[in-house]
């Protein structure tokens, strides 16, 4: 393995300011993760302006994940490779600017662009933030309670996103949710000139081009056959085709992946069960956790009708349940070891959405609503912080970067596919029911684009119960209105059901395979590789 050089008296000096760095760098993450939070609560008003149906919304979320999932493993071998912090800061730029862009953009596909371009240089922030802390902080406890933060944040992010996204359509439009992003990745790029130390890996191999693009291919054809099947249909052939054509490009990347010399990806990483297992605990659980942020976007503001202020404030107990699992949780793993805390936190999860297929439209918010949401955020918060810990540790310093991309990127394909299944489980349910009703009404009620978006989204029931109409189409009205929450709660009922069993089935999983507890006096890394030299970075 290459050898990395540190150098003391620099360490020594950076020492004093490292929780300084460690704000920073997880204000930079909040950057990132706000993002997906905000924009969740704007995509009613984005999908009525814009006129888009489910699909369209789907990639207003997905344009910006698929993106950033794709070029995350890029990323974080240039991190490696050019330093960290200076990737990060490009990052920050790019987001920054594109946010403009999308602040000013006029139509959906204008909006899909620019959050596929925040996407890229979000993937140059996020693998840059979990490298740096990994080599900021040597001390084994300082390290997790440090990780501990860096999941937290993210809970955070999840609880001012909705609060502020829905305070900032409660006074302006839904550009402003990507004006928001401007000032704060300024703030993030000062700051992180100012007080983040560099580090790098002082020998990294070739860039992997033709894996960087066997992945994005891959992923993209894959999550975008799902988006469009209820569209195109779950057994035509354009649906089929391009799944297979997908799946066949990533199976050609695990190959190149494992047969060239420099991979972008490790792919004996994942013999190592310690790394293994909880890459696939944190992708089950952004599976569901982006799934049902997209179903509970659309059970709080299109089945009960709640403003986006009023949906934030209902949300903010899943958010903070978030950032209060994951420092409970790194806690209790050095202490038991992860596996049963990771286990633990699947199983609460899967309750969680379990109870939450049972919500009906009448359903009390504090005792049906609120303990779905409860034990399902706690269970991903418990998940993250013992999970990252691990696969961090199973990883030299020398490749921070690459494995906190590998982190990154296990979470944020799970995300991706939680919406595009989920979504396409509601919209299916959704069209097949709603559009019969659509196509029976007088064309002299809506116009085909009204018609196109009602058929396809129970985002619409506020514009629809604004509509003045003839006082004989009243009650014909409020049956349509009965019609589509219905028809939205039947596919989020079967949505919630297969996240729960994927759920549970990676906790058997994970309970089987993971080891129980960790090997004692020595880290996780050389317990794998006994013949391994430590590995350290150059930091300055």
């Amino acid at each position: 393995m290459a050898t990395s050089i540190v150098d003391p008296p620099v360490l020594l000096e950076r020492r004093n300011q490292r929780f300084l760095a460690l704000a920073v760098i997880c204000l930079a993450e909040l950057l990132v993760v706000l993002d997906n939070t905000i924009v969740n609560v704007a995509l009613p008003s984005i999908g009525v302006q814009l006129q888009t149906g489910v699909s369209g919304l789907q990639w207003v979320v997905d344009a910006y994940t698929l993106t950033f999932a794709g070029l995350l493993l890029a990323f974080g071998n240039l991190g490696d490779r050019l330093g960290r912090r200076r990737i990060m800061m490009v990052g920050l730029v790019g987001v920054g600017a594109m946010s403009i862009a999308g602040a000013l953009s006029g139509s959906m596909g204008g909006v899909i662009a620019a959050r596929a371009a925040m996407g890229v240089f979000a993937a140059a922030v996020f693998p840059a933030t979990l490298a740096l802390i990994i080599n900021i902080f040597r001390d084994k406890r300082e390290r997790a309670l440090a990780i501990a933060a860096w999941t937290a944040m993210a809970g955070f992010a999840i609880a001012i996103g909705p609060i502020s996204g829905g305070w900032l359509l409660a006074h302006f439009t839904w550009h402003s949710v990507f004006w928001i992003n401007v000032p704060l990745a300024l703030i993030a790029l000062v700051a992180t000139l100012i007080w983040v130390p560099e580090s790098r890996a002082t020998q990294v191999g070739r860039l992997d081009l033709p894996g960087i693009g066997l992945s994005i291919a891959g992923i993209t054809l894959v999550v975008w056959s799902i988006i469009e099947a209820p569209r195109f249909g779950w057994l035509s052939t354009t649906t089929l085709s391009t799944g297979a054509l997908g799946l066949a490009m990533l199976a050609a990347f695990i190959i190149w992946e494992s047969r060239t010399p420099a991979p972008i990806l490790d792919m004996t990483l994942f013999r190592n069960r310690r790394f293994s297992m909880p890459a696939l605990a944190i992708a089950i659980c952004y599976f569901s956790m982006f799934g049902f942020l997209f179903l509970i976007t659309q059970y709080f503001q299109g089945v009960r009708e709640y403003t986006p202020l009023e949906f934030g404030i209902a949300s903010l107990p899943f958010a903070f349940s978030v950032a209060i699992g994951a420092p409970i949780a790194t806690l209790l793993a050095q202490r038991f070891g992860p596996t049963p805390v990771i286990v633990i936190g699947l199983l609460s999860t899967g309750l969680g959405l379990y109870l939450g297929g049972q919500v009906t439209v009448d359903s009390p918010y504090l005792t049906d609503v609120l303990p779905s949401m409860v034990f399902m955020a706690l269970g991903v918060g418990i998940v993250q912080g013992p999970a990252t810990e691990s696969i961090m540790g199973s990883l030299p310093l020398n490749e921070a970067g690459a494995g906190s991309a590998v982190n990154d990127t296990t979470r944020e394909i799970g995300g991706t596919l939680g919406v595009a299944v989920l979504g396409s489980i509601v919209a299916s349910y959704y069209t097949t029911r709603i559009a019969p009703r659509i196509d029976a009404l007088p064309t002299t009620l809506m116009s085909e684009n009204e018609r196109g978006l009602v058929k396809s989204s129970p985002l619409s029931v506020l514009e629809i119960r604004k509509r003045p109409l003839p006082p004989f189409f009243e009650s014909q009205r409020e049956n349509l209105i009965v019609a589509m929450k219905t028809a939205a709660l039947e596919g989020s009922h079967t949505a919630s059901l297969v996240a729960a069993g994927a759920v549970v089935v990676c906790a058997v999983i994970v309970a089987i395979f993971l080891p129980w507890g960790a090997p004692e006096g020595e880290s996780v890394l050389l317990a794998w590789r006994k013949d391994a030299e430590p590995q350290e970075d150059s930091v300055n």
